[in-house]
């Protein structure tokens, strides 16, 4: 379901590129494997999607375990979906640096006017172009919102740190919120729509 977010994004991104003459030139990766031409590695010239840390909404966490159904008058118990952030890492691989800056302003006004994302609001084309081929790892409903992430120094040099020290041109963002849950129903019952109380008083002289 992550994969199938950010491909979602991606495309609309690369749709948006192209009033710009820019073609499929958002991809997804990680930087820290370095740049190789051939599958697995990063490609050059690209903007490029990382997902550096993962982070539970703690705001919405304790929801109910059941799901009322009044019309079928029963309620379906199951675990509440697990909600997460992400933050992003969105990384321009040019190998000319004016180059880079240009189509790293591009994704940000691109985030500007557009950074909430829905199954309304997206083209049909971008649930469906390099989506997971196993739907159950698809998205159904979904709401995506970017959130601009401004890093300190610090943390900007932990992270490429990290992702192998040196550094490129690159904008950081929140993803919020993407609830994942698994379609399966632990147990069903029906629900309570009576309670009846009969109460009988005996006299205690009687007899």
């Amino acid at each position: 379901m992550i994969s199938h977010a950010l491909t979602i994004v991606r495309n609309e991104l690369n749709s948006h590129l192209a009033v710009y003459g820019q073609a499929n030139g958002v991809g997804l990766g990680n930087l820290s494997e370095g740049f190789v031409n051939g599958p697995g590695g990063v490609a050059r010239d690209m903007l490029i999607f990382s997902v550096v840390n993962t982070m539970e909404e703690k705001t919405l966490k304790n929801l109910p375990h059941y799901v009322r159904n009044d019309v079928t008058l029963s309620a379906t118990y199951e675990n509440p979906p697990t909600f997460l952030n992400f933050l992003i890492l969105v990384t321009a691989t040019h190998t000319n640096y004016a180059d880079a800056l240009l189509v790293l302003s591009r994704a940000i006004r691109f985030f500007q006017f557009r950074n909430v994302f829905t199954q309304d609001n997206v083209a049909p084309a971008s649930i469906t172009t390099n989506a997971p081929p196993n739907t159950l790892d698809r998205l159904q409903g979904f709401k995506l919102i970017f959130d601009l992430y401004s890093a300190s120094i610090e943390e900007v040099n932990n992270l490429w740190g990290t992702l192998g020290g040196r550094q490129y041109p690159f904008v950081l963002y929140t993803l919020r919120m993407l609830d994942l849950q698994f379609s399966a129903v632990q147990s069903e019952s029906g629900l309570i729509t009576e309670v009846i109380s009969e109460f009988s008083h005996t006299d205690a002289g009687a007899g």
